[in-house]
């Protein structure tokens, strides 16, 4: 790497090991080499990505306590449409990140553990049963392999204009080999914004629902008001 490409490895961030043995970790993947002891010598060699444990148990926290799938508080005045938006767009984000894991399957764990904790933020805000929560907003969808069962909730608009429908789950945990990786790896804040102030921030006026620039203006200074 140095005398004929001239590169310089940083002895921090350069790991040498046996993918056999030890995973390497990159883009929030761990990478191995397959080896097959069953007698079918085709996978052996292959190059493999795995999702790390860690990711589950790091992306699962925010939504535990004391080990148990609990109400977020914090989404509980929300209404319904952006309580499941709010946890759709975090696991959609993750799920879709690890398609290409030969193991994705394991993030059914964060799955049951955020579908849980959705429910529970639903019937705090209801003052109603996890199990009414999932009888009113379950549903199924189509999918490249198969009708799934998500959940949804649907906000209806005025006029002609289409209903909003946000969605959690319904996503196939399978591995998609040419799957494109379109979308990041949400951070650990569960709690995006909402409401005014997301409106706010997009430039948004409240009044008229358009895109143009907004301009605020003060007519007086704090200090000269009664």
């Amino acid at each position: 790497m140095r005398d004929e490409l001239r590169l310089e490895l940083s002895g921090e961030k350069t790991l040498i090991t046996h993918a056999r043995t030890s995973a390497a970790k990159f883009l929030g993947y761990e990478i191995t080499t397959q080896h097959n002891t069953s007698g079918r010598k085709s996978v052996n060699g292959i190059i493999g990505l795995r999702v790390p444990r860690t990711v589950i148990t790091a992306k699962s926290a925010p939504y535990l306590r004391h080990g148990r799938p609990a109400t977020l508080h914090a989404l509980q005045n929300l209404d319904d449409h952006d309580i499941v938006e709010a946890y759709g767009a975090q696991y959609r984000g993750i799920a879709q990140y690890y398609l290409l894991a030969g193991d994705v399957y394991r993030l059914n764990r964060l799955r049951w553990v955020m579908e849980s904790s959705l429910l529970k933020t639903l019937a705090a805000k209801h003052g109603s049963s996890m199990s009414a929560m999932a009888a009113r907003h379950k549903t199924t969808i189509g999918t490249p392999h198969g009708p799934r069962t998500c959940f949804e909730a649907v906000r209806r608009r005025e006029g002609n204009r289409k209903p909003q429908v946000a969605r959690f789950g319904g996503i196939p945990l399978k591995r998609q080999k040419y799957a494109v990786i379109s979308d990041r790896i949400p951070g650990p804040e569960p709690l995006p914004l909402q409401g005014a102030g997301h409106r706010l921030l997009r430039r948004r006026r409240e009044l008229r629902g358009n895109s143009d620039q907004v301009q605020v203006h003060h007519i007086a200074r704090l200090a000269e008001l009664p």
